[in-house]
């Protein structure tokens, strides 16, 4: 039997790979967006819908008939400079009760499994010790945007209990790959120009995700019997220290690695200063998340290794498919 997907945040860049695969496995499937797309794909399998808005109050009857699976893409993203007085509530409205309102909708009309892609900021935002996150660590959110998802994940597998309908939650690290922005762009932008960096003398090991992984864990959950109810980190496989991380990019980049050390605790400093701490913070703790649950279970392994992924994120950069 064809499966049949709804698939929202389509046109972000987890969700547009995602739908570009999806597609070559030949699976019916509707792609949400908030802004109505352009169907100049000769692809008849798919149609596009535009949904303005997520919340409790959207209604999906329309585009779940006849559904047998969702994957929620979309959300109230992590903001580095949040401005809102009550941030916390905004994430709610679309992470929490926007997602319960569709998945509760999903349910009722028959669908078979809800994915739900989640971040590994519901496990916190650092581990200490060679400690990696597992999926039994003790959640440790600390931002609204990982209380957001924590309390989306919380009510998604209540629902499931209640429904029976199959909850799969996946919580990816940061996730890199052709078309990544912010932050990590940034990074591979000033490696290009071999802007003098100084952080050589970090020794720290933090997990990432290719986005070409990611999608290939989220195709392998698909009607997996063992995905069921089940929450999943992934990463690549291969942790990294900030230093690294850096050398890898400026090889893949073909430029000379122009790292300098500095003490980290001087550099935490600084950054304090600058009012650039929680940057600094990320460049110099470790964020570690162990996979051996999606090997063990699923049978899954990252297709691609971090070099394969950094290279592809180099390429595409090169390109002009990625730009800041």
């Amino acid at each position: 039997m064809r499966r049949t997907i709804l698939l929202t945040g389509a046109t972000g860049f987890v969700g547009r790979r995602l739908a570009d695969q999806l597609q070559q496995q030949g699976e019916e499937l509707i792609c949400v967006s908030r802004q109505a797309q352009a169907t100049t794909s000769a692809n008849t399998l798919t149609r596009y819908e535009s949904i303005p808005d997520l919340s409790a109050e959207t209604d999906w009857t329309k585009l779940l008939s006849g559904l047998t699976h969702v994957i929620h893409c979309a959300a109230r993203v992590h903001v580095m400079n949040e401005t809102a007085t009550d941030p916390l509530a905004l994430f709610r409205q679309v992470n929490v009760d926007a997602t319960i309102n569709l998945a509760r909708q999903a349910a009722n009309a028959g669908v078979k499994q809800f994915i739900f892609i989640s971040s590994v900021k519901v496990n916190g935002e650092h581990t200490t010790n060679d400690q990696a996150f597992t999926e039994d660590s003790k959640p440790q959110p600390e931002d609204a945007y990982g209380i957001s998802k924590y309390e989306a994940e919380l009510a998604l597998l209540a629902l499931g209990r209640e429904t029976g309908m199959a909850i799969t939650i996946i919580r990816p690290p940061l996730v890199y790959g052709a078309g990544v922005k912010a932050n990590f762009l940034s990074m591979l932008n000033w490696v290009q120009k071999g802007v003098p960096l100084p952080l050589a003398s970090i020794d720290n090991r933090r997990s990432f995700v290719y986005l070409d992984n990611l999608v290939s864990l989220i195709l392998a959950c698909i009607d997996h019997p063992k995905a069921e109810q089940q929450v999943f980190l992934v990463s690549d496989g291969q942790d990294l220290s900030t230093a690294q991380l850096l050398q890898c990019c400026a090889k893949v980049l073909h430029v000379q690695s122009r790292l300098w050390p500095f003490p980290p605790k001087l550099l935490l400093y600084a950054a304090s200063l600058a009012g650039k701490k929680s940057v600094a913070e990320r460049l110099c703790q470790s964020l570690q998340v162990d996979i051996s649950k999606a090997r063990l279970l699923l049978g899954w392994t990252p297709p691609f290794t971090a070099q394969q992924g950094l290279q592809a994120t180099a390429d595409a950069i090169k390109n002009g498919k990625s730009k800041g």
